[in-house]
């Protein structure tokens, strides 16, 4: 095995970010996931990064702030569930005309997503800007929540295309194998609102005190001088697609093949972020300590799995684009390669926290039951790393390859059919406790992996046209 040094390394991780453009489908293949994988992890790590920044201000307006987040954010994930549905879409075909050399199709795809994702924001701008208030009560907010938080809501709500096309831009990026522009569209969109959001919310200088709703005036900022950027790079060819204004027409064929392709992504983030509702209701059960020790656990191992993620992510380009360049065996080979990659970091994790997680989760809170059960909590979920990085990376690679069903399927029955049932059994009806609802989380996770691996060794996903 070829062995690099760490001048090497770094040398790599700066062509990585700079955006020197890439052939993903000859050479080292090792070469092509670092490449991919090191501005998709940074990418990731800029989204969270941006939601501690969002509660760490707010939390010094008001609770009915903090509440005002999290109930509209509760609406606001059906936005996302489009978004990233047409964002699995978009990097599908992308990637897929990339590899087939045809940057005019590449082309006129981007563009399609763009409009789909714009037509879409306006009927969500439109229930925002009249319908704040009545958003907020329909979720439970009481009247002086409502009173003091419905302009964040319909600021946001309002602005929710910046939301859409940052996503379904960054899709187009990736897909590209620009993954770098896709990272620096988030530097500038999480830097703005950094910079932004204690101003408009506090009303530091000239700026006027909005309270919680400046976090939203500060989000929309950054994010629309972000798109702005997006459509800059887009225009001026900066990255490896470039659309012209004659390619702004409507193509029917086109927008129907990424509305076709999108609905299993879609279908698979309401399955995966629906389960999870439920696993937090039977977990509200045990009570606010067994609830808060379980929710900072999950914050705690959402860093580790960005390197997974941004593998997954650096899995389905490659897969995309090997199939545009009739290379379907360097794409299986690409997905196997990542996914070891991928299982080997987790596995490392995985021992850091089933060794240190009572000393991990006393950082974050101090309280003897919260730190028992957020250690049982990081044990337990953590004991399944290994197979929730190697499953992360293979289905993703369906959803690179254009076949965002067998995803969906998979999802189906492990989360619906398998954790939500197995988790009320072991963690109601048999008096396991929580202990019940974090074995049902493993062991979903297991099970993704395990028929992943076999669906993808049948083959059917490089027969898939997009």
């Amino acid at each position: 095995m070829q062995s690099y040094s760490i001048k090497r390394i770094f040398q790599l991780f700066r062509e990585a970010v700079s955006g020197k453009e890439q052939n993903f489908t000859s050479g080292s293949i090792r070469r092509a996931v670092f490449m991919l994988s090191v501005p998709m992890i940074l990418e990731m790590l800029m989204e969270s990064i941006f939601a501690i920044v969002d509660i760490f201000y707010v939390s010094q307006v008001s609770v009915n702030a903090v509440a005002t987040i999290g109930l509209t954010e509760s609406v606001i994930t059906l936005v996302y569930a489009v978004a990233i549905g047409l964002s699995m879409a978009a990097t599908a075909v992308v990637a897929r005309r990339i590899g087939e050399k045809d940057k005019k199709g590449a082309s006129q795809a981007a563009v399609q997503i763009i409009i789909l994702g714009i037509l879409v924001s306006l009927g969500v701008s439109a229930i925002g800007v009249f319908y704040p208030k009545d958003i907020l009560s329909l979720m439970g907010g009481e009247p002086d929540l409502i009173a003091e938080g419905y302009g964040y809501t319909q600021v946001l709500m309002a602005g929710n295309v910046t939301i859409m096309l940052l996503f379904l831009v960054n899709a187009i990026f990736r897909g590209a194998g620009d993954a770098s522009v896709a990272m620096w569209a988030l530097v500038v969109s999480n830097g703005l609102n950094i910079v932004l959001d204690p101003l408009f919310i506090f009303g530091i200088g000239p700026f006027p005190e909005y309270g919680v709703m400046g976090a939203a005036v500060a989000t929309t900022i950054g994010r629309g001088t972000a798109v702005i950027f997006q459509l800059l790079v887009l225009f001026n060819g900066w990255g490896r697609i470039k659309i012209g204004f004659k390619d702004l027409v409507l193509r029917i064929e086109v927008m129907l093949n990424l509305i076709k392709v999108s609905l299993g992504g879609i279908g698979q983030f309401i399955i995966g972020t629906s389960s999870w509702v439920f696993l937090m209701r039977i977990m509200s059960e045990f009570g606010s300590e067994v609830l808060a020790g379980y929710t900072i656990a999950i914050r705690i191992m959402m860093f580790t799995f960005l390197p997974a993620w941004g593998m997954s992510n650096a899995a389905a380009t490659l897969v995309g684009q090997n199939l545009g360049a009739q290379k379907p065996d360097r794409a299986e080979q690409s997905v196997w390669k990542t996914g070891k990659y991928s299982a080997i970091f987790m596995g490392l994790v995985s021992i850091i926290y089933l060794i240190f997680a009572p000393e991990i989760m006393f950082l974050f809170n101090q309280e003897p039951e919260v730190v028992r059960q957020g250690a049982l909590c990081l044990r337990v979920i953590s004991s399944g790393y290994i197979f929730y990085g190697y499953g992360m990376v293979v289905i993703n690679a369906f959803n690179g390859s254009g076949d965002t069903r067998t995803p969906t399927y998979i999802n189906f029955v492990c989360f619906w059919l398998f954790q939500l049932p197995f988790s009320y059994l072991m963690a109601l009806n048999l008096d396991f406790g929580p202990m019940g609802i974090f074995l049902a989380i493993t062991l979903a996770e297991v099970l993704i992996a395990i028929l992943g691996i076999i669906w993808f060794k049948k083959g059917k996903w490089k027969l898939v046209k997009v």
